[in-house]
């Protein structure tokens, strides 16, 4: 089903989602009177959050180029990643003072199952979600879906051990669990959102494609720039789901500018069917242009 669902589509439904599993937390919560549940459930009102500024940052970095912005807005959906890893962090440094305030007066473990239960149903709910969104992020290369997927992934984590050790506190009656359990989710979120801010903020700076990727890039230049003597220079950036390619292509000194026009766009034509959101540049060159280390053409 998420193959149908376009980027803004995902992006509305996570705010949806969020909202329902915060409902069912705070459900769990109040039910039980557990700081770790409150801690749980303290994330996802950060998902609410990270999920509204995913929605703008998809629908912005959607926007086609313009005067002010003539290589696309798609850098948009880093900035939302940035925030909401910031957001995950704040998060975090608020359930650490609820948790060590409850240490020096841990109540009795008496809440019931049921708290549990709903919280159980919420962690379900997320996992699903989760992985839907990680797929839809590496179909689309966004970073915005992929962001809220990781921290999704991360709160299921968290709420299965969140679980766990109450049943634990339950079965031993040691109570001090509950708060030392908050303390353990913090340091996860907070983990999760220091990943979540590095890699938006590598995105930020340019990074080339993937290995896997770049090689295949080389491979079509290899094959499908017959004609040229030879392509070097081959640089390449990811920006959200553009991918930018640039490089040299070297002809015979004498060829038309027509012929090797048609050259270019042969290999172009071949690029964007192999890669939708790549956005080629070559730069014609004169044979005497020639690097040792360059892609000879088949």
């Amino acid at each position: 089903m998420h193959q149908r669902l376009s980027a803004e589509q995902l992006a509305t439904g996570s705010i949806l989602i969020a909202l329902a599993v915060m409902g069912l937390k705070a459900a769990a919560w109040m039910m039980t009177g557990s700081v770790a549940l409150l801690s749980d459930a303290m994330e996802s009102l950060v998902n609410i959050g990270g999920a509204v500024m995913a929605w703008f940052a998809v629908r912005y970095a959607q926007r086609p180029p313009d005067a002010g912005h003539p290589y696309g807005h798609h850098k948009a959906e880093y900035f939302s990643a940035v925030a909401e890893g910031t957001m995950i962090v704040i998060a975090a440094l608020v359930i650490v003072h609820e948790a060590v305030n409850a240490l020096s007066r841990p109540a009795a473990a008496e809440w019931g199952a049921a708290g549990m239960v709903v919280n159980a149903v919420a962690m379900g709910v997320n996992l699903a979600w989760a992985r839907m969104l990680l797929q839809a992020g590496r179909r689309l290369h966004s970073p915005a879906l992929s962001a809220g997927g990781r921290h999704l992934m991360s709160d299921v984590w968290t709420s299965a051990g969140v679980l766990a050790g109450l049943v634990l506190a339950l079965a031993t009656g040691w109570a001090v669990l509950d708060p030392l359990l908050a303390i353990l989710v913090a340091i996860n979120i907070l983990r999760e959102g220091w990943l979540v801010i590095a890699a938006s903020v590598n995105g930020l700076m340019d990074t080339a494609a993937p290995e896997g990727e770049r090689a295949r890039i080389e491979e079509i230049i290899h094959t499908t720039a017959n004609g040229a003597m030879q392509v070097h220079g081959l640089k390449t950036r990811r920006a959200g789901r553009a991918l930018f390619v640039e490089f040299h292509m070297v002809v015979d000194g004498a060829m038309s500018v027509r012929a090797a026009h048609d050259i270019c766009d042969r290999v172009e034509a071949a690029l964007t069917a192999s890669i939708p959101d790549a956005q080629p540049v070559i730069h014609v060159e004169p044979e005497h242009k020639l690097e040792p280390a360059g892609i000879r053409p088949r």
